[in-house]
Protein backbone atom coordinates (compact mmCIF):
# COMPACT_ATOMS: atom_id res chain seq x y z
CA UNK A 1 0.00 0.00 0.00
CA UNK A 2 1.36 3.39 -1.01
CA UNK A 3 0.55 6.29 1.35
CA UNK A 4 0.57 9.97 0.44
CA UNK A 5 1.31 12.44 3.26
CA UNK A 6 0.51 16.03 2.32
CA UNK A 7 2.44 18.77 4.14
CA UNK A 8 2.50 22.58 4.15
CA UNK A 9 5.13 25.17 5.03
CA UNK A 10 3.73 27.70 7.50
CA UNK A 11 4.92 30.29 10.01
CA UNK A 12 6.20 28.41 13.07
CA UNK A 13 3.56 28.14 15.78
CA UNK A 14 5.89 29.76 18.33
CA UNK A 15 6.21 32.96 16.27
CA UNK A 16 4.02 35.99 17.00
CA UNK A 17 2.47 36.82 13.66
CA UNK A 18 2.75 40.41 12.42
CA UNK A 19 0.45 42.09 9.91
CA UNK A 20 2.02 44.06 7.07
CA UNK A 21 1.83 47.85 7.33
CA UNK A 22 -0.45 48.04 4.27
CA UNK A 23 -2.75 45.35 5.77
CA UNK A 24 -2.36 43.23 2.63
CA UNK A 25 -1.37 40.11 4.54
CA UNK A 26 0.98 38.60 7.10
CA UNK A 27 4.64 39.60 7.20
CA UNK A 28 6.80 36.47 6.76
CA UNK A 29 10.08 38.27 6.12
CA UNK A 30 12.88 36.89 8.36
CA UNK A 31 10.31 34.73 10.17
CA UNK A 32 10.94 31.13 11.16
CA UNK A 33 8.94 28.72 9.01
CA UNK A 34 8.21 25.08 9.75
CA UNK A 35 5.90 22.20 8.87
CA UNK A 36 2.25 22.66 9.77
CA UNK A 37 1.85 20.77 13.10
CA UNK A 38 -1.19 18.77 11.94
CA UNK A 39 0.71 17.71 8.80
CA UNK A 40 3.62 16.58 10.97
CA UNK A 41 1.13 14.28 12.72
CA UNK A 42 0.04 13.01 9.29
CA UNK A 43 3.63 12.15 8.28
CA UNK A 44 4.15 10.39 11.62
CA UNK A 45 0.93 8.38 11.10
CA UNK A 46 2.03 7.34 7.59
CA UNK A 47 5.48 6.38 8.87
CA UNK A 48 4.00 4.24 11.65
CA UNK A 49 1.84 2.41 9.11
CA UNK A 50 4.98 1.55 7.17
CA UNK A 51 6.83 0.48 10.31
CA UNK A 52 3.89 -1.80 11.16
CA UNK A 53 4.18 -3.44 7.74
CA UNK A 54 0.85 -2.04 6.54
CA UNK A 55 2.34 0.39 4.01
CA UNK A 56 5.02 -0.29 1.44
CA UNK A 57 5.94 3.32 0.64
CA UNK A 58 5.34 6.78 2.11
CA UNK A 59 5.44 9.73 -0.28
CA UNK A 60 5.48 13.27 1.13
CA UNK A 61 3.92 15.90 -1.13
CA UNK A 62 3.72 19.66 -0.87
CA UNK A 63 2.67 22.60 -3.03
CA UNK A 64 4.44 25.94 -2.85
CA UNK A 65 7.57 27.95 -3.43
CA UNK A 66 11.13 26.66 -3.74
CA UNK A 67 11.58 27.11 0.03
CA UNK A 68 8.96 24.37 0.60
CA UNK A 69 11.70 21.84 -0.10
CA UNK A 70 12.86 22.39 3.49
CA UNK A 71 9.49 21.11 4.71
CA UNK A 72 9.74 18.05 2.50
CA UNK A 73 13.21 17.30 3.86
CA UNK A 74 11.73 17.34 7.36
CA UNK A 75 9.07 14.85 6.24
CA UNK A 76 11.80 12.64 4.76
CA UNK A 77 13.72 12.85 8.04
CA UNK A 78 10.62 11.74 9.96
CA UNK A 79 10.32 8.66 7.79
CA UNK A 80 8.91 9.34 4.31
CA UNK A 81 10.65 7.36 1.54
CA UNK A 82 10.55 10.05 -1.13
CA UNK A 83 9.03 13.43 -1.78
CA UNK A 84 7.10 15.27 -4.48
CA UNK A 85 7.29 19.07 -4.75
CA UNK A 86 4.68 20.85 -6.85
CA UNK A 87 6.49 24.15 -7.24
CA UNK A 88 4.62 27.40 -7.78
CA UNK A 89 4.88 30.99 -6.59
CA UNK A 90 1.12 31.54 -6.92
CA UNK A 91 -1.01 32.26 -3.86
CA UNK A 92 -2.41 28.83 -3.10
CA UNK A 93 -5.93 28.50 -1.71
CA UNK A 94 -7.54 25.23 -0.53
CA UNK A 95 -9.30 24.40 -3.80
CA UNK A 96 -6.12 24.91 -5.84
CA UNK A 97 -4.14 22.72 -3.41
CA UNK A 98 -6.82 20.02 -3.60
CA UNK A 99 -6.69 20.08 -7.42
CA UNK A 100 -2.89 19.85 -7.44
CA UNK A 101 -2.85 16.95 -4.97
CA UNK A 102 -5.62 15.24 -6.95
CA UNK A 103 -3.48 15.40 -10.08
CA UNK A 104 -0.52 14.01 -8.13
CA UNK A 105 -2.69 11.21 -6.72
CA UNK A 106 -3.85 10.24 -10.22
CA UNK A 107 -0.22 10.17 -11.29
CA UNK A 108 1.10 8.13 -8.33
CA UNK A 109 -1.98 6.00 -7.48
CA UNK A 110 -1.66 5.82 -3.66
CA UNK A 111 -4.24 3.83 -1.68
CA UNK A 112 -4.36 6.29 1.24
CA UNK A 113 -3.87 10.04 1.50
CA UNK A 114 -3.23 11.46 4.98
CA UNK A 115 -3.11 15.19 5.67
CA UNK A 116 -3.61 17.54 8.59
CA UNK A 117 -7.17 18.58 9.39
CA UNK A 118 -6.19 22.24 8.89
CA UNK A 119 -3.23 24.55 8.44
CA UNK A 120 -2.43 26.98 11.24
CA UNK A 121 -1.94 29.92 8.87
CA UNK A 122 -5.40 30.17 7.27
CA UNK A 123 -7.29 27.70 9.54
CA UNK A 124 -9.47 26.85 6.53
CA UNK A 125 -9.78 23.13 7.21
CA UNK A 126 -11.04 22.52 3.65
CA UNK A 127 -8.32 20.82 1.61
CA UNK A 128 -8.96 17.25 2.74
CA UNK A 129 -12.70 17.46 2.16
CA UNK A 130 -12.26 19.11 -1.25
CA UNK A 131 -9.72 16.47 -2.27
CA UNK A 132 -12.13 13.67 -1.30
CA UNK A 133 -14.89 15.32 -3.34
CA UNK A 134 -12.67 15.79 -6.41
CA UNK A 135 -11.45 12.17 -6.29
CA UNK A 136 -14.86 10.82 -5.22
CA UNK A 137 -13.12 8.88 -2.44
CA UNK A 138 -14.47 8.11 1.04
CA UNK A 139 -13.10 10.36 3.78
CA UNK A 140 -12.68 10.46 7.55
CA UNK A 141 -11.83 13.79 9.15
CA UNK A 142 -10.38 14.64 12.59
CA UNK A 143 -8.94 11.14 13.05
CA UNK A 144 -7.43 10.19 16.40
CA UNK A 145 -6.89 6.52 15.50
CA UNK A 146 -6.24 4.74 12.20
CA UNK A 147 -6.25 0.98 11.63
CA UNK A 148 -5.73 -0.73 8.27
CA UNK A 149 -7.44 -4.09 7.70
CA UNK A 150 -6.73 -5.36 4.20
CA UNK A 151 -8.76 -3.26 1.78
CA UNK A 152 -10.47 -1.21 4.50
CA UNK A 153 -9.44 1.42 7.01
CA UNK A 154 -11.10 1.82 10.39
CA UNK A 155 -10.87 5.41 11.64
CA UNK A 156 -11.91 6.69 15.06
CA UNK A 157 -12.70 10.38 14.84
CA UNK A 158 -13.59 13.09 17.31
CA UNK A 159 -17.07 14.59 17.14
CA UNK A 160 -18.93 17.00 19.42
CA UNK A 161 -20.57 14.19 21.37
CA UNK A 162 -17.48 12.01 21.78
CA UNK A 163 -15.99 9.50 19.34
CA UNK A 164 -17.28 8.06 16.06
CA UNK A 165 -15.87 4.95 14.35
CA UNK A 166 -15.94 4.77 10.55
CA UNK A 167 -14.95 1.97 8.19
CA UNK A 168 -13.69 3.19 4.82
CA UNK A 169 -13.08 1.25 1.64
CA UNK A 170 -9.60 2.04 0.29
CA UNK A 171 -8.51 4.20 -1.45
CA UNK A 172 -9.53 6.90 1.02
CA UNK A 173 -8.72 10.31 2.49
CA UNK A 174 -7.96 10.79 6.20
CA UNK A 175 -7.30 14.10 7.98
CA UNK A 176 -5.49 14.00 11.30
CA UNK A 177 -6.39 15.53 14.64
CA UNK A 178 -4.08 16.57 17.45
CA UNK A 179 -4.51 13.40 19.52
CA UNK A 180 -3.68 10.88 16.79
CA UNK A 181 -0.02 10.69 17.80
CA UNK A 182 3.01 12.62 18.99
CA UNK A 183 5.51 13.13 16.13
CA UNK A 184 8.98 11.79 16.79
CA UNK A 185 12.00 13.99 17.37
CA UNK A 186 13.97 14.35 14.14
CA UNK A 187 17.55 13.25 14.82
CA UNK A 188 20.66 14.52 13.04
CA UNK A 189 21.44 11.13 11.40
CA UNK A 190 17.93 11.04 9.91
CA UNK A 191 18.31 14.62 8.67
CA UNK A 192 21.51 13.59 6.88
CA UNK A 193 19.83 10.49 5.42
CA UNK A 194 16.93 12.65 4.18
CA UNK A 195 19.32 14.60 1.94
CA UNK A 196 19.94 11.43 -0.07
CA UNK A 197 16.30 10.45 -0.51
CA UNK A 198 14.68 11.20 -3.89
CA UNK A 199 12.76 14.45 -4.27
CA UNK A 200 10.94 15.13 -7.55
CA UNK A 201 9.72 18.55 -8.67
CA UNK A 202 6.70 19.18 -10.87
CA UNK A 203 4.92 22.33 -12.01
CA UNK A 204 1.15 22.91 -12.02
CA UNK A 205 1.33 23.10 -15.82
CA UNK A 206 2.77 19.56 -15.98
CA UNK A 207 -0.20 18.39 -13.91
CA UNK A 208 -2.68 20.35 -16.03
CA UNK A 209 -3.87 22.51 -13.12
CA UNK A 210 -4.35 26.28 -12.96
CA UNK A 211 -3.62 27.31 -9.33
CA UNK A 212 -4.75 30.93 -9.74
CA UNK A 213 -6.58 32.19 -6.61
CA UNK A 214 -10.37 32.47 -6.80
CA UNK A 215 -10.72 34.63 -3.70
CA UNK A 216 -9.19 38.04 -3.01
CA UNK A 217 -8.04 39.15 0.43
CA UNK A 218 -9.28 42.70 1.00
CA UNK A 219 -7.63 43.42 4.33
CA UNK A 220 -5.84 41.72 7.21
CA UNK A 221 -5.94 43.32 10.66
CA UNK A 222 -4.71 42.30 14.08
CA UNK A 223 -7.34 41.44 16.69
CA UNK A 224 -8.39 44.29 18.96
CA UNK A 225 -6.49 44.55 22.23
CA UNK A 226 -8.39 43.14 25.19
CA UNK A 227 -8.93 45.23 28.30
CA UNK A 228 -7.28 44.08 31.49
CA UNK A 229 -9.49 42.18 33.92
CA UNK A 230 -10.62 43.72 37.20
CA UNK A 231 -11.60 42.35 40.61
CA UNK A 232 -14.97 43.07 42.14
CA UNK A 233 -15.71 43.01 45.89
CA UNK A 234 -19.00 41.12 45.72
CA UNK A 235 -21.64 39.51 43.49
CA UNK A 236 -23.83 42.62 43.49
CA UNK A 237 -21.02 44.69 41.95
CA UNK A 238 -20.38 41.98 39.37
CA UNK A 239 -24.03 41.96 38.32
CA UNK A 240 -24.07 45.75 38.13
CA UNK A 241 -21.00 45.79 35.85
CA UNK A 242 -22.39 43.03 33.63
CA UNK A 243 -25.65 44.95 33.28
CA UNK A 244 -24.39 48.53 32.87
CA UNK A 245 -20.85 48.23 31.49
CA UNK A 246 -20.70 44.98 29.57
CA UNK A 247 -24.45 45.08 28.80
CA UNK A 248 -24.69 41.31 28.58
CA UNK A 249 -27.58 40.87 31.02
Amino acid sequence: MKVFAAVKRVVDYNVKVRVKSDQSGVDIGNVKMSMNPFDEIAVEAATRLKEAGQASEVVAVTCGTAQSVETLRTALAIGADRALHIQTDAELQPLAVAKLIKAAVEREQPQLVILGKQAIDDDAGQTGQMLAALLDWPQATFANRIEINGETATVTREVDGGLEVLELQLPAIVTTDLRLNEPRYVTLPNIMKAKKKPLDTLSPAELGVDPSPRLKTLKVVEPAARKAGTRVPDVATLIEKLRNEAKVI
